[in-house]
């Protein structure tokens, strides 16, 4: 299990490295939840990220990754984002049947409204 918690972490990353916005319906579960946006579903991580690699174009993360049962903690460094250090961010992830179910997360990534 330990082997294919890490496997989906790591394709929910490639694909926003690549901006493969359509990969996230095969990443996430149909009724995957997101605990820091209260959304659910892939398309609300589509969205998301949609946004924010319109914001950041060159934005790519780079991560450390401990997995325990059918859970992952992962710290990334998100680069690519003009005139200040990497923002850091971390996420923990549930993963069911292959696919990211469920996601808490913090970030020291501004978010303006």
């Amino acid at each position: 299990m330990t082997e294919d918690v890490r496997a989906a972490a790591r394709r929910m990353y490639a694909a926003f490295n690549a901006h493969d916005h359509a990969a996230t319906a095969e990443i996430f579960t149909a009724d995957f939840y997101s605990h820091p946006l209260d959304t659910t579903g892939p398309e609300s991580v589509t969205r998301s990220w949609q946004r924010f690699h319109e914001t950041f174009p060159d934005a790519r993360v780079v991560e450390d990754m401990v997995v325990e049962g059918d859970t992952a903690a992962v710290r990334t460094s998100v680069h690519g984002i003009p005139g200040r250090q990497p923002p850091t961010m971390l996420e923990i992830f549930r993963v069911r049947d292959g696919r990211i179910a469920e996601l808490w997360g913090l970030s020291s990534l501004r978010r303006d409204s």
